[in-house]
């Protein structure tokens, strides 16, 4: 088995911990609050996690260079977007068909990834991605019936547009990050990641510290009074990133991110057994699709 798929599947593993957590904290913060929580809490592990290499392996940290600076710029921007986006989204809709929006990001990470690095995908690949995004499809109708109707209104919706704006913002961050992380050259994949993360996100902590006291003053102090679950999506936040990361330094973006939909099914049972979310068929076929997609990308 390539590596790049057990740290795929480790990395939706936290990062729907986080995000459940994100939806726990959006109860008592903003979107930008709950936002900036897994930027100024998850920084300090990343830094920590980087220094743990240096010291414990042989692995040199790389040198930054103008290329890298500038993906990590445009990746860290569009994640910030792409995240403020996503938990507006849980107001919207519940927890399950509202993070299954965004997901519309592995067919444009495709996109991006062939406009902006060039990169290609096989057939399999590529079957496996459509085969996943008639899924996201049935998951985004909210209603039980299925009609030509539904189909055409469920993407004519504020938390339809939401999610779309989502999904690009992520699958911008996405080739962004493997193209700075590609930028810094040499072999380690591990620490190139690493790296590229500890980077982006004091670079994002420092842009939401600045943005918050201006646009939504108090929540700075909010954020911090809610430190005991914040600490924690922190902590997720950074083991998702740091598969996320790792993952998208060794394979295509779009390839990663498609695997990646395996967090739906960890969505769906976070949603019924936590949330007490219910599910109904529509949205069942689309998981069963999802699923049928990781399999045929996993076999190609």
């Amino acid at each position: 088995m390539e590596a790049w798929i057990p740290i795929t599947i480790f990395a939706a593993f936290f990062q729907n911990v986080r995000t459940a957590m994100q939806k726990y904290l959006k109860d008592r913060l903003s979107t930008g609050g709950a936002t900036y929580v897994r930027f100024i809490f998850g920084a300090p592990f990343a830094l920590l996690y980087i220094l743990g290499l240096d010291h414990f392996t042989d692995l040199s940290i790389p040198s930054p260079n103008i290329e890298f600076g500038m993906f990590a710029v445009v990746g860290g921007l569009a994640q910030i977007l792409a995240t403020a986006l996503l938990v507006s989204l849980f107001s919207l809709k519940n927890f399950a068909v509202g993070t299954t929006y965004s997901k519309t990001e592995t067919v444009q990470a495709a996109i991006f990834g062939i406009v902006i690095l060039g990169e290609s995908l096989g057939y399999g690949a590529s079957l496996a991605i459509v085969i996943s995004f008639v899924g996201i499809l049935l998951i985004s109708m909210s209603s039980s019936s299925f009609g030509f109707r539904e189909f055409l209104t469920g993407w004519t919706s504020k938390a339809a547009a939401y999610g779309l704006l989502s999904g690009a913002f992520f699958g911008i961050s996405a080739v962004s990050y493997r193209a700075a992380a590609l930028a810094l050259g040499g072999e380690g994949a591990i620490v190139q990641a690493a790296f590229t993360l500890v980077c982006v996100l004091f670079f994002q902590t420092a842009v939401m510290t600045v943005y918050l006291p201006i646009r939504e003053p108090g929540q700075i102090v909010k954020v911090m009074k809610a430190w005991r679950v914040a600490i924690f999506v922190g902590l997720t936040g950074m083991l998702g990133s740091v598969g996320w990361f790792t993952a998208m330094t060794l394979q295509n973006a779009a390839y990663v991110r498609a695997l990646g939909q395996i967090e739906l099914v960890f969505t769906f049972l976070v949603s019924y057994f936590y949330f007490k979310e219910k599910t109904n068929k529509i949205e069942a076929t689309g998981i069963s699709l999802i699923i049928l997609g990781i399999l045929v990308l996993l076999l190609d």
